[in-house]
């Protein structure tokens, strides 16, 4: 963010220590700038260490996709003395009974599933299995990360068992079922529409990328007890 280039000048509104406060600024549109409030408050060497001085909260704004070209790569740093957004994690309901489906609810999204561009952030809570039942996404592909309780997955390509810190994808129109083997769980789910969830290319981001494509891993198929499940 940028203002036209004026002098340094004494500014205040007549409430009290305001009137001898000095507005002051960095010259230049598009260039890299640093600045601190308190001497010693940007780490050193890098942007987000483990722990910031003073005890600031490191949060990146990006107005480009980090795979652009350096040279058009706009982003801020900033260190905030409290972060942006604190979001607590949902609770497990104890009642009642909701599974993977009933407990799905959508925080944010762009585009629509009608137009066949966009995209939808979901989360969910479940408290039990999907028994005798099943779901098939017409609108689009789902990423799953679950954030606490595995996740029993099972699809028409056969059985997948997803912990916390793995995620798993399911392409649009592939029916599956979802089990809590370890009890409730809660996690978040990304939903795309009208193409599918594929790796960036390499080049802007290094050689190796940030994941392989040898670090998704499609089930094998086994037999499964016949039944006649629902489906929603």
């Amino acid at each position: 963010m940028a203002s036209p280039r004026r002098k340094q000048q004494q500014h205040g509104d007549g409430d009290g220590d305001d009137d001898s406060y000095s507005f002051r600024y960095l010259s230049g549109l598009g260039n890299s700038f640093t600045s601190e409030a308190v001497p010693g408050s940007l780490p050193g060497a890098q942007n987000s260490p483990l722990v910031c001085p003073l005890g600031l909260y490191a949060e990146q704004l990006s107005g480009t996709p980090f795979t652009a070209p350096r040279a058009r790569n706009l982003r801020t740093w900033l260190y905030r003395i409290k972060p942006s957004l604190r979001w607590a994690p949902a609770d497990v309901p104890q009642a009642p009974p909701l599974d993977f489906i009933d407990g799905l609810y959508t925080v944010c999204g762009a585009g629509s599933s009608f137009l066949r561009h966009g995209y939808a952030v979901h989360m969910y809570a479940a408290n039990k299995s999907m028994d005798g039942c099943a779901f098939c996404n017409a609108d689009g592909d789902f990423l799953i990360v679950p954030q606490q309780g595995k996740l029993l997955v099972t699809t028409e390509c056969g059985k997948l068992l997803v912990p916390p810190g793995e995620i798993v994808v399911i392409p649009q129109g592939f029916r599956f079922a979802v089990d809590l083997p370890d009890g409730p769980s809660r996690g978040y789910v990304s939903e795309i529409f009208g193409t599918h969830f594929q790796l960036p290319d390499l080049g802007p981001i290094g050689a190796n990328g940030l994941a392989s494509a040898r670090d998704f891993l499609p089930p094998q198929h086994g037999l499964s007890k016949p039944t006649a499940p629902d489906t929603r």
